[in-house]
């Protein structure tokens, strides 16, 4: 799925269109945040691909969440 990743003053948030979700990133596997997977605010968790260098916010990725294990 398409997520367009941008950074706001309470940190990095993630928007799906399709979804019409608008979330807060609030962990990450890395600091970095490319090449891992996010956890966002609403429990979803979306692997993230590895982008180096970093590049300029914000950016559209192509995402893929994780099924939940509960």
């Amino acid at each position: 799925m398409k997520v367009i990743i941008s950074e706001t003053p309470k940190g990095f948030q993630a928007y799906v269109a399709k979804k019409d979700l608008e979330e807060l990133i609030v962990q990450t596997e890395t600091p970095a945040l490319w090449g891992g997977w996010a956890r966002l605010a609403n429990g979803w968790v979306l692997d993230l691909p590895a982008m180096d260098p970093a590049p300029r916010l914000p950016v559209t990725v192509e995402a893929r969440r994780r099924a939940v294990e509960d």
